[in-house]
């Protein structure tokens, strides 16, 4: 049995709290004995990508401190992952971050490079489109990414694909940005909003029905887009369909 810290994100916390309740519960259908510690609080990111480096170390600090004890770490967030493994050691010069950074996953990650999960089993009948954020894409590498010359790989979509009843559409760009981006989607609306836009079309003239990625803050800026001009999309986190089907 795999002991496994839950670290859930602010948007998660928040807005999304049953994409939380859906990544305890699968990790613990597959074997993990699931921790959350109550003490958590925001990784800093939302600083960090405004710039101020200031607010966003204590944060880090508090990371590392509430979080080192545990054998892994898991979190339904390829950013906030991206965050933790990536670039506190430029928040905290000096710092030995790579420790605790080394044990932080991704949940699709930690299932396919940690406890080697390849299928999960359970029924998911529908026609689902991939959103694959860029934090978790290029930072992380839980695809291969089409610009680079390597062997195609994407641990989300094999998850995915190991459903039975699904079909997984293909996208016409299957890794661009959604123009969320944070502090982006707030100071540049316009560039924003329209970048969503062309990624629902994507995803319209593929056939999708439910629009799914491990990134909520990517997900929450399509699904208001997909509201606000009523398009026939539902928008789901990874963790809940693989939990929903899975149950």
């Amino acid at each position: 049995m795999h002991d496994v810290a839950l670290f859930i994100p602010c948007y998660v916390d928040q807005f999304y709290p049953q994409v939380g309740m859906a990544t305890a519960t699968l990790l613990e259908r597959l074997g993990c004995k699931v921790h959350f510690p109550e003490d958590q609080t925001c990784c800093g990111q939302p600083m960090a990508n405004a710039g101020s480096t200031d607010a966003a170390a204590p944060l880090a600090e508090r990371f590392l401190r509430i979080f080192e004890p545990f054998p892994y770490v898991v979190c339904p967030s390829g950013s906030c992952v991206s965050m933790v493994r990536h670039h506190y050691r430029d928040l905290l010069p000096g710092r030995t971050v790579d420790a605790v950074g080394k044990r932080t996953f991704e949940l699709c990650e930690f299932l396919v490079d940690i406890l080697g999960i390849q299928s999960i089993p359970g029924r998911f009948p529908h026609r689902v489109g991939l959103h694959q954020s860029c934090h978790a894409l290029r930072e992380l590498r839980l695809g291969s990414g089409s610009e680079r010359v390597v062997p195609r790989f994407n641990k989300v979509r094999t998850l995915l694909a190991s459903l039975e009843g699904i079909t997984l559409v293909e996208l016409t760009r299957p890794d661009e940005c959604c123009g969320f981006g944070g502090v982006f989607s707030v100071e540049e609306e316009a560039v924003s909003c329209a970048m969503g836009k062309d990624r629902i079309a994507d995803h319209l003239q593929a056939g999708t029905e439910v629009l799914t990625g491990v990134d909520v803050s990517c997900l929450m800026h399509l699904d208001g887009l997909v509201r606000r001009d009523r398009q026939p999309l539902r928008v789901r986190h990874v963790a809940e369909i693989l939990a929903g089907a899975s149950g």
